[in-house]
């Protein structure tokens, strides 16, 4: 390993050279089934060849203009979205953080215009947001938070799937503005709540006048069965935050507001170089139009269904298995103890997984995975767990 890259990885010692589907190939030529998507990015799956020829083919285009004249490809996109999630408009960026700070960024100027003087985002333990000072501060894990003092002000704290404690802070602060939650926390340990809870904290936002600000990087794309989460609870928020899989791999990071934030922001508020350029577009649309041409959002909750299923008959005896959750391909296997080491005990069998939480097995698999293959998942990360 070269010394010349900042230490801020604790990568394991491998190279991936090559992917094909559902399978990526290290340096030394050996197979591996990739549970992991990139951490929830490649949903249509390594080397995609719809993905590689957009690829192509805008390269030997255009690969960018700067968005200080209109992008053609970002138009068409913005149309797609705006068509799928039922929204207004938005930003184009290049990450997840990135929308997510833009996201953060419309909350508050959203509250000044209301003559807010410190407008207030409620936010929940255990989320992730991103690693920029802004969104580390929303983000509930100490750990990301440590040494990066002073936070930035202007966030209050309640239990994730808890609408009671988000009631209680509108009692007695009156700088809320907005709340911003993970329909299912990622990192947090794949935590599904309660069928009600985004619902009722659309209530609460409604009731209060304040923005309801889902962060769907993880789960959007299809990747929890409808391209965005909250469309299976009968929802709307007045801003989704969107990337990851609607790359492939390609970074990309999307602010899409409704109703009253879509009216907040004006030029000069918000910018990006890169954000929104020919080449991310492009991919994007193409994602998008991958993903419906084959219905790879009914395909997520079908295969999750299968798998979660095959878990539970498996492990769900298991003293040390804790529960088994998830929507669509988005799983978690919590057990009893940190078990980060079957990471590694999954690599030298060839299979790619994430533990998160400290005890709770991360399954991302891609939208194009097939049955075999996803019975090939189980069947790793049940020998794994069983043989603790």
């Amino acid at each position: 390993m070269t010394d010349a890259i900042m230490p801020t990885y604790g990568r394991q010692n491998i190279s991936f050279v090559r992917g094909e589907g559902t399978w990526l190939l290290d340096s030394e030529g050996k197979r591996y089934l990739d549970a992991l998507g990139g951490l929830a990015v490649i949903v249509l799956g390594h080397a995609n060849k719809a993905v590689a020829e957009t690829l192509s083919d805008q390269s030997n285009t255009l690969l960018h203009t700067s968005n200080l004249y209109r992008i053609p490809k970002q138009e068409q996109l913005a149309e797609d979205l705006k068509r799928i999630s039922g929204m207004d408009n938005m930003f184009f960026a290049n990450s997840g953080a990135e929308a997510n700070e833009c996201a953060i960024k419309i909350a508050r100027l959203y509250g000044h215009k209301k003559g807010v003087d410190n407008p207030t985002i409620i936010v929940a333990d255990s989320s992730f947001h991103g690693r920029t000072l802004a969104t580390l501060t929303a983000t509930g894990n100490r750990k990301v938070q440590a040494g990066f003092e002073p936070l930035v002000n202007g966030f209050v704290r309640v239990p994730f799937n808890d609408a009671e404690a988000v009631r209680n802070v509108a009692q007695h602060n009156k700088s809320v503005v907005a709340v911003m939650v993970e329909p299912i926390q990622g990192e947090g340990g794949v935590q599904v709540p309660d069928e009600d809870y985004l619902v009722s904290l659309r209530q609460l936002c409604d009731d209060n006048d304040w923005l309801l600000i889902l962060d769907e990087i993880q789960t959007g794309n299809g990747r929890t069965g409808s391209f965005f989460c909250y469309q299976q609870y009968g929802i709307l928020p007045d801003i989704v935050t969107l990337a990851k899989g609607l790359g492939n791999g390609m970074p990309i990071g999307v602010c899409i507001a409704s109703g009253p934030a879509a009216d907040v922001m004006s030029p000069g508020n918000h910018g990006s170089t890169f954000g929104g350029n020919p080449l991310a577009c492009a991919v994007g649309l193409t994602v998008i139009r991958e993903i419906e041409k084959n219905q790879l959002c009914d395909r997520a909750t079908e295969l999750g269904e299968r798998m979660i299923a095959a878990f539970q008959d498996r492990l769900g005896k298991l003293n040390n298995v804790k529960d088994i959750r998830g929507k669509g391909l988005m799983i978690g296997i919590e057990l009893d103890s940190p078990c980060g080491d079957l990471v590694g005990r999954a690599l030298e069998d060839g299979l790619l997984i994430n533990v998160t939480a400290d005890k709770v097995v991360r399954l991302l698999p891609h939208l194009t995975t097939t049955d075999e293959e996803a019975d090939q998942i189980v069947d790793g990360v049940c020998a794994l767990i069983e043989s603790l």
